[in-house]
């Protein structure tokens, strides 16, 4: 089946459409959840409740642009709708100075080690370095998908950038890379 066969049968509700969908992007759309959750079981999750918002609001994909594009919008939005769901985050603030450009090389860690720090930073750091530094949303819309300031944007990806230098220091010490 082609991808369009896959997606046409997927919006007549074709239970074998769904299940090729699903083999076909679940891997990649689990890493967009591991990068919006704090742990494991929360990405898992997030991917379950993902795809089910896929294939209830697949009709809504028109064969215009990647559907890969469109299908990880989907996920990317769902789990930001459980953050929003979560009402025991606190609204970090703080105003720091923004850097555009962070001054750390990440070169000889391994991506499990740069994933696993990136996912220990506070909820608001890791959705803000998450939406603006891997997946180009800007401040002004990550302001209003999370219901911040731009300035607070700015400031918690500064602050994300931060820790996340911290840590690889630390860790290359560790290694005796420095």
């Amino acid at each position: 089946m082609t991808l369009e066969e896959i997606i046409f049968g997927c919006q007549k509700h074709e239970p074998y459409a769904q299940e090729q969908l699903y083999v076909l992007f679940s891997k990649k759309m689990f890493g967009i959840c591991l990068k919006y959750s704090s742990n494991y079981a929360d990405a898992e999750d997030n991917l379950q409740d993902g795809f089910i918002q896929i294939f209830k609001n697949i009709k809504q994909f028109q064969q215009k642009g990647s559907f890969e594009g469109w299908a990880k919008r989907v996920m990317i939005n769902n789990a930001l709708q459980q953050f929003r769901k979560i009402k025991h985050l606190e609204i970090i603030t703080e105003h720091i100075e923004y850097e555009d450009d962070a001054d750390f090389e990440a070169d000889n860690l391994c991506q499990e080690f740069l994933l696993k720090i990136i996912q220990e930073l506070p909820e608001r750091y890791r959705l803000v370095f998450n939406l603006y530094g891997i997946d180009n949303y800007s401040h002004h819309e990550i302001s209003m998908l999370l219901g911040i300031s731009v300035g607070t944007s700015k400031s918690n990806l500064n602050r994300a950038r931060h820790i996340l230098k911290e840590k690889i220091v630390v860790a290359k010490k560790q290694l005796h890379l420095l």
